[in-house]
């Protein structure tokens, strides 16, 4: 299998061959998988029309899947999982966002011993977060969560629970501070 390089790309490798890049999806360089060690057959899958901008990296152990929708903005997000991470369409991610899938994840070093990272805690975590989801600068979405549709998570926050769709939740604690408007049909 050929393995694809970015035409704009400032660093010489390519990227990993478990690695989808939608139609008309920007990713800044394939530096962003400099600490990736995913086995996974579908490590990153990334849909179309969808940018990953400076600073956004692929921590990710052996076991690991991100999954990234359609129409989405991911700007310096951090991924550090060797769980599953779903990001569905419409999806804006804001600077310096850490989305986990444990507050301590250290990730799998090229040529560890399988056994040494097999069963790990994280393989079991999740995060997933929905349609239409806003989160803020240098928030911090740890643990087995589900961001709700159309939730909007505030720059700061600590997420390590559910948030209901339609809400605004900020602070560390996360607190839910309110209920928000569903936007009507014709919207996406």
């Amino acid at each position: 299998m050929e393995r694809k390089h970015l035409e704009h790309d400032w660093f010489s490798h390519p990227l990993p061959p478990n690695v989808q890049l939608g139609e008309r999806s920007w990713l800044y360089s394939s530096y962003a998988f400099s600490h990736y060690n995913c086995r996974s057959k579908t490590g990153v899958t990334i849909g179309n029309d969808t940018g990953l901008y400076h600073g956004t990296f692929f921590d990710l152990g052996p076991d690991a899947e991100v999954t990234i929708g359609s129409y989405c903005s991911l700007v310096g997000v951090i991924f550090a999982t060797n769980g599953r991470v779903t990001i569905d369409d419409y999806t804006f991610i804001a600077h310096e966002v850490v989305i986990a899938d444990h507050s301590w994840f250290v990730p799998a070093m090229r040529g560890a011993d399988e056994r040494e990272i097999e069963g790990t805690p994280e393989s079991k975590h999740r995060v997933e977060i929905d349609r239409n989801v806003w989160i803020g600068a240098q928030a911090i979405v740890v643990g087995n969560v589900r961001i709700g549709e159309g939730a909007v998570i505030g720059a700061g926050t600590l997420v390590t629970q559910n948030v209901p769709p339609y809400t605004l939740c900020a602070g560390n604690p996360m607190r839910l501070l309110r209920k928000l408007a569903k936007h009507d049909k014709s919207s996406p």
